[in-house]
């Protein structure tokens, strides 16, 4: 498919129903997993059904023609051993839901997904063998096992098998360190924003050709989320609530970039060069002014939302390679980017997007200090919201570019100095029957009433 194509995703809500109360009898047959499910719930508004990694369900009662009912397919791309012996795995690709593998044995398992084992056990008050070494790319450990019930947990560091001793990532634990490290602490200031992205690229490369693209990737992303995280208050707080578990961002939707028109293709390209493919474009209209290339990486189970300032004339064509021209206006985006400089660099990512209970987070954020602002989407099958962002101090440098330039008045300046300008945000978003898009006309509403300038009258 085009990436000019429209891709309507679709609702699955037999689906949904049908894992719902898989799950439903999993946690009334394992009382430390339904435990956690209630901790979960109420100490970090979150929902134990958005963690699970994948399911393993016994080889009875017709259950491979229900999945394939349900419009699951086998999982041939995955050959042993990367999936447990006696062990057919089947995927829903339309959807957000998670893999069910299909087994010769009896029990029936769930795994969730922790950002890092060791963090999950620890705080959880177990002491459980983990499979695998620190930092290879697939561990696993059986957290509790009841009466047939056996509730696990996994880390994944770019790996989508099953098992641990595939041997993929064995032997290069040092250089994911290394890597890691090199990505969280790459320089990200440069005197031109093009020399500070051809910089990032090379360092990916790199990278890339030390561990391959989906082990650099996962380093890369858990680097960029650090640094959002450092800058982002709110993130912050939702970050200690899942921690109290030891559960990290394994609950992230989506990561959100916003670049300039000039250094939009290098940001896609230093994407690529990670392995992530292109869905679906997004293109708001003449009045709203931006587009986005929504972008997903196949292994590592990430997706990129990339904002972009657009033009009518460009809407029916690939902005992703194109060298886009300046525009005498800056729309929402590219204002957000003079600003505070590219999110690829030292503006860090726009926003981290948290699956959560929407309206369980919306309600007791305020009670760390911190608040969700009105919804951009609330339907049955999508509630999403920005929390309020912290200003940001701005660099008069990049101020009078823009004064010079015509973008801000003499008097807008001065307000942006004095009072900052609006940053990075947590967005709260809760997804059901399965629902993978966005909504178009919603994000034109986020994107305008968080432009910059508007919150700075």
């Amino acid at each position: 498919m085009s990436i000019l194509e429209k891709i309507n995703w679709r609702l699955f809500p037999e689906v949904e129903r049908f894992l719902i109360e898989e799950v439903e009898v999993f946690l009334e047959g394992n009382t430390v997993a339904s435990h956690l499910a209630k901790r979960m719930q109420e100490e970090a508004s979150v929902r134990f059904f958005d963690w699970i990694d994948h399911m393993i369900v016994p080889k009875v009662d017709n259950i491979e023609e229900t999945l394939v009912e349900l419009r699951y397919r086998k999982d041939t791309e995955l050959v042993s051993p990367e999936i447990p012996e006696d062990t057919i795995v089947y995927i829903h690709p339309e959807s957000i839901f998670f893999p069910v593998l299909v087994s010769e044995g009896s029990r029936k398992e769930i795994a969730i997904k922790p950002d890092v084992l060791d963090h999950f056990i620890q705080m959880y008050g177990k002491d459980c063998k983990i499979e695998g070494e620190i930092y290879e790319a697939f561990r696993r450990a059986e957290i509790h096992s009841e009466k047939g019930f056996v509730l696990s947990a996994v880390e994944r560091r770019g790996y989508a098998g099953f098992t641990s001793d595939s041997g993929f990532g064995a032997g290069d634990t040092d250089d994911y360190v290394d890597t890691q490290d090199s990505f969280y602490g790459r320089i990200r200031y440069f005197d031109r924003d093009d020399e500070g992205l051809e910089h990032t690229l090379s360092v990916v490369l790199e990278r890339v050709s030390l561990l391959g693209k989906s082990r650099a990737c996962d380093a890369f992303f858990r680097a960029e989320r650090r640094y959002w995280e450092s800058r982002e208050r709110t993130g912050q707080i939702q970050r200690n609530r899942q921690d109290r578990m030891g559960l990290g961002w394994g609950n992230h939707d989506h990561h959100a970039y916003r670049s300039s028109r000039e250094n939009f293709p290098k940001i896609i390209t230093i994407l690529e060069a990670l392995g992530f493919e292109k869905r679906e474009q997004f293109f708001a209209g003449t009045k709203a002014g931006w587009g986005a290339q929504v972008l997903e990486h196949p292994i590592c189970n990430i997706v990129i939302f990339a904002d972009v300032d657009i033009s009518e004339e460009e809407r029916d064509t690939d902005f992703t390679k194109k060298q886009m021209e300046t525009l005498d206006t800056l729309g929402t985006v590219g204002m957000w980017v003079g600003l505070h400089g590219e999110s690829m660099l030292q503006a860090g990512l726009h926003h981290l997007a948290a699956r959560v209970d929407y309206e369980s987070t919306r309600t007791t954020l305020p009670d760390y200090c911190a608040a969700a602002i009105s919804p951009f989407s609330y339907f049955d099958f999508l509630k999403q919201s920005f929390t309020e962002s912290d200003r940001r101090p701005v660099n008069s440098e990049r101020l009078n570019s823009l004064l010079q330039q015509g973008h801000v008045s003499e008097d807008g300046m001065k307000k942006f100095l004095n009072r900052g300008a609006i940053g990075s945000h947590l967005e709260i978003i809760q997804r059901e029957q399965g629902f993978k898009g966005f909504n178009q006309d919603s994000v034109t509403a986020i994107i305008h009433a968080t432009d910059p300038r508007r919150n700075n009258e």
